[in-house]
């Protein structure tokens, strides 16, 4: 194959109807990496973000962490830690050794090379909901389980939106597909109809094998050229308190030795599996993630790790995880203060407890989104179509949320900050002087069409004129866009010999049996 060729073939083709500005359904903004201008909160000052970091070296050195991975133990034992059965301590100047090896800022290169992301620095990026077992939409107006169309809906609406970066995991769980190979079916589902970067589960070796050789497949490259960096990327979370679990630790690992992405996130949940105080949540997590990053760093030094954060509270009525709540933005901004200590890039969620996409679902993961902006959060996960604590996905939900992070975006947007002289405009309010108005006067002809935020679902009508057009609610507006997004949506050029190489991949696959499971 000629270099031109397999150029062409690695980068795909037009990425359908999301590679444009606007379509028949959505005016959007046009596919780009977000900055984060501001200066994050910080809640904490130098005294206190040395005392979480001493609590969680404390943790680390006098508690230790459970690994349930004979792997994973006999590297650490050889690294110099202290282990008992499978407990394991670390002494805070090999942990801290290590953190210093992971690199602050990387790149992860999808199979369509346009749509590389940048992890750390001043970047924000935004993910899809990921892992729900349930799904609701408005038109079926019940809680069901997932399934494979729905699935794919959902890749469809990630690949669609421009402001949704990356996949995460299934966007919700395809259970009738067996779990041997759902895997398979997902991740080529997944490569078909996205040209975004991918993300695989650390449920054993055998499912991370494959997903990493679709990947490569999927890109074109050789091993070597899928080493060389991130195409790719897991997420792990702990069994909290103080525990890391057999297959997502293999995973971990595996992917570590082929140098692709990592983020663990621990799963604290004040008042149950962490204190109930917010810092001293923190600082389990915090222990929890950075053993688990040492261990990679020891594996292969260098390797791409994202500490992540789901620190928040539960109710302490019913015991039920509560999301978006004061509590959980200001650990999530406590969270990004570590982050920046330890010289880690930072992933956190845009989360939320409401069962439908209502009110309550809109204000707390609002608060969810806006505390990731707060707290230089690099990675958004979950950043549409999350309801029930991650129990549901809802189309609906997918659609509100995608208007907020378009706002969200905007708002980082340089113009809206610029300050040349035509932006100061004192010779446009001259013009008008004491009496009059800005509407048809040519500083506002040149800039009227970008000058402001345009809403896609937002309806900005008088009561009576939107009354007059039939009174929608926001949610049925919602469902309306999702119907039309999958109407007119069209996947992304796929070189006809790479899918077949993935065919013939996953045919093989299956009559060898897949992943071993229960059933």
């Amino acid at each position: 194959m000629s270099k031109q060729a397999h150029k062409r073939r690695r980068e795909g083709g037009r990425a359908g109807n999301a590679s444009r500005r606007g379509s028949a359904s959505i005016e959007q903004m046009p596919w780009h990496l977000p900055i984060n201008s501001d200066a994050p909160t910080e809640p904490l000052n130098d005294d206190g973000i040395m005392a979480i970091h001493e609590g969680a070296m404390r943790i680390l050195e006098e508690i230790g962490v459970e690994f349930l991975n004979e792997k994973a133990l006999t590297i650490l034992k050889k690294a110099g830690c202290k282990i008992n059965e499978q407990n394991v301590r670390m002494d805070r100047h090999f942990v801290m050794e290590m953190i210093a090896k992971a690199p602050p800022t990387f790149d992860i290169t999808p199979r369509n090379v346009k749509r590389k992301i940048t992890v750390g620095g001043p970047y924000i990026l935004f993910g899809n909901v990921s892992s729900p077992p349930a799904y609701w939409d408005m038109e079926i107006n019940k809680k069901i389980p997932g399934s494979r169309e729905m699935f794919t809906n959902f890749c469809k609406l990630s690949q669609y939106f421009n402001c949704i970066h990356f996949l995460g995991g299934y966007p919700v769980e395809p259970v009738d597909l067996h779990p041997s190979t759902r895997h398979l079916d997902a991740v080529f589902d997944k490569l078909i109809l996205s040209d975004k970067v991918a993300h695989a589960y650390s449920l054993g070796k055998e499912r991370v094998e494959d997903v990493m050789e679709m990947v490569r497949i999927a890109g074109n490259l050789t091993h070597d050229e899928f080493e060389a960096s991130p195409k790719m990327f897991t997420n792990i979370n702990s069994t909290s308190p103080l525990k890391h679990d057999e297959p997502m630790l293999d995973g971990w690992m595996r992917l570590a030795e082929k140098n692709q992405a990592l983020i663990v996130t621990p799963f604290t949940l004040a008042g149950a599996m962490a204190p109930v105080t917010m810092a001293g949540a923190v600082a389990q997590s915090i222990a929890e993630a950075l053993c688990v990053v040492a261990l990679a760093q020891y594996i292969r030094p260098g390797a791409a790790c994202v500490i992540g954060t789901f620190t928040s509270n539960v109710d302490m009525k019913s015991g039920a995880p509560a999301f978006g709540t004061p509590e959980y933005m200001r650990a999530t901004q406590m969270t990004g203060q570590l982050a920046r200590y330890y010289g880690l890039p930072m992933r956190s969620s845009g989360v939320c407890a409401a069962n439908i996409p209502d009110g309550q679902s809109i204000w707390e993961t609002s608060n969810s989104l806006w505390a990731a902006v707060q707290s230089g959060t690099n990675l958004v996960y979950h950043a549409a179509g999350w309801l029930e604590g991650g129990l549901i996905a809802s189309p609906e939900k997918f659609i509100m949320d995608c208007e907020i992070i378009q706002q969200i975006q905007r708002y980082f947007d340089p113009m809206l900050t610029a300050t040349k002289t035509e932006d100061i405009a004192v010779d446009a309010i001259k013009e008008v002087g004491n009496d009059g108005h800005f509407f048809g006067i040519q500083h506002t002809q040149d800039r009227y069409s970008e000058a402001f935020y345009q809403p896609f679902l937002s309806d900005w009508r008088n009561f009576e004129a939107w009354e007059a057009a039939g009174g929608i609610w926001t949610a049925e507006r919602a469902h309306k866009k999702y119907k039309m997004i999958l109407n007119e949506f069209e996947a992304p050029h796929l070189d006809q010999g790479i899918k077949e190489e993935l065919e013939s991949f996953i045919a093989r696959r299956k009559s060898e049996g897949g992943a071993p499971t229960d059933y």
